[in-house]
């Protein structure tokens, strides 16, 4: 069954474009009226209802050496319009929505105009793999496939998707960048956060959760007194259920749903690890002892009771490594691959023959990092190396060395000196404190930053 979490109510808006999500804000742009540029109410009413029907094609704004035309608006809008109807919850085209529609128009255009400054570009396996993603839901086998459904049924169609799944990633990668420079995380830092109640969730423990939640009969700032009072009767006649030992979950439910017209969700969600859980969640579940019920939680789309059923405590977290020693043998522009498959070839002859690996490696392998140490990486964990050399070294015996095989580095032989289980539970906990740090940082760095690239531009609003 499918884990289901609390979404938090977010006043929010969100545009997509063919896959790009912008978060968008009644104060998203700074702007700079023109001295021709009437700020007043009658200039501001020229876009408050703009549609298709009543606009003409022209510049909406300007942002800097950039235009933002009236049928991008238009179009944005109407995206913008289709997504919150299909996840249930319609927006009129308002003069707010406009406002904040445009406003994600300015901020894209900005960013996009970083990104062609910074030299920035999309990788291009990246790309393909959301393509092939997005085929795969769309039921077809292959990108080919979906370029034709596409082109098919709209020429370009692809060409525009492609583009702006470029553009997505460009400005997902210049957003990275600029917020991991002003995102700083010291080890102190990790220290106090590890200290802290909420560190709880980077344990290996594994929980075992009941968890069901009432839905509302109407959306809640429509429900009446009456609408909630009988939500939380149910809820509450469910958490008396489920506080009896050995209950069976599905007859608990049922017994609970009694004439509530809106059928209760969820039930055993099985083991889950507390890192894994939406941090609302986690909170509530690590406070729990086995067997115990939490008090009806109120969130906005019903009420949940959560029952923690058991929980697998675990202090250790063991991964394999491999004491690795490698030889390579570089393709270049000075050793074509069928020269270096020759060399890696001798090389393998006389390790067969009982050359001693090191010697061998300090004397002939292109690997500066590792040559002068007889060609030894230390111990390796599973994706630290790329693919074809994690399993090779995988397949290799502790003592022995591989057969001659190929990456994109080149030709390697590798030999493993030794296998072992390592806990890294210290470092898995100090990785996932700074991430979650990072995530709570994050947001205001990101906002900080959008409104210093506001500050620099020059945005006009046409009326």
């Amino acid at each position: 069954m499918r884990f289901f979490s609390l979404r938090q109510t977010s006043r929010a808006v969100l545009l997509s474009m063919a896959g790009l999500t912008l978060t968008l804000s009644a104060n998203a742009a700074t702007v700079k009226p023109a001295a021709a540029q009437a700020s007043t109410p009658a200039a501001q009413s020229s876009i408050d209802r703009l549609t298709p029907a009543n606009s003409t094609d022209g510049i909406i704004a300007l942002v800097n050496e950039n235009a933002i035309l009236k049928s991008e608006l238009v179009d944005a809008i109407e995206q913008t319009q289709a997504r919150a109807k299909a996840a249930g919850e319609p927006i009129a085209n308002s003069a707010q929505l406009q406002s904040e529609v445009l406003n994600a128009l300015i901020l894209r255009e900005l960013q996009l105009s970083m990104v062609k400054r910074a030299g920035l570009s999309a990788d291009e396996a990246e790309i393909n793999q959301r393509l092939g993603q997005i085929a795969q839901a769309e039921g077809l086998n292959s990108i080919a496939a979906l370029q034709q459904r596409l082109d098919a049924a709209q020429p370009g169609s692809y060409a525009n998707l492609r583009a702006k799944l470029i553009e997505e990633a460009s400005i997902q990668a210049l957003q990275q960048r600029q917020i991991t420079r002003r995102v700083r995380i010291s080890e102190q830092d990790i220290d106090a956060f590890l200290a802290s109640p909420e560190a709880k969730r980077l344990n290996q423990s594994e929980y075992q959760t009941i968890h069901v939640r009432v839905p509302y009969i109407d959306d809640y700032s429509r429900l009446s007194a009456a609408q909630r009072e009988e939500a939380l009767k149910v809820a509450q006649a469910l958490r008396t259920r489920l506080l009896e030992p050995n209950v069976n979950v599905a007859e608990a439910v049922a017994a609970s749903q009694g004439s509530y017209p809106i059928p209760l969700q969820g039930g055993d969600m099985g083991f889950h690890k507390a890192a894994s859980l939406p941090t609302e969640l986690s909170s509530k579940i690590t406070k729990l002892d086995v067997g115990t019920v939490s008090e009806p939680l109120l969130t906005p789309e019903g009420i949940d009771i959560i029952k923690l059923a058991d929980k697998k405590a675990s202090n250790t977290m063991l991964i394999p490594q491999w004491h690795t020693r490698h030889i390579l043998v570089k393709v270049d522009d000075l050793q074509t691959d069928a020269l270096a498959e020759q060399k890696i070839n001798d090389l393998y002859e006389q390790l067969r023959g009982g050359a001693d690996f090191a010697s061998l490696a300090s004397t002939y392998s292109d690997d500066p990092g590792s040559a002068g140490r007889g060609g030894d990486l230390d111990w390796v964990s599973e994706e630290d190396m790329v693919g074809p050399f994690e399993a090779t070294m995988k397949n290799t015996a502790v003592g022995d060395y591989s057969a001659p095989f190929k990456t994109q580095f080149g030709w390697h032989i590798l030999k493993v000196d030794g296998k072992r289980d390592q806990d890294i539970s210290e470092q898995y906990r100090r990785n996932m404190a700074r991430q979650a740090l990072y995530q709570r940082l994050a947001p205001q760095a990101q906002e900080d930053w959008l409104q210093e690239l506001r500050a620099g531009a020059y945005i006009q609003i046409l009326g």
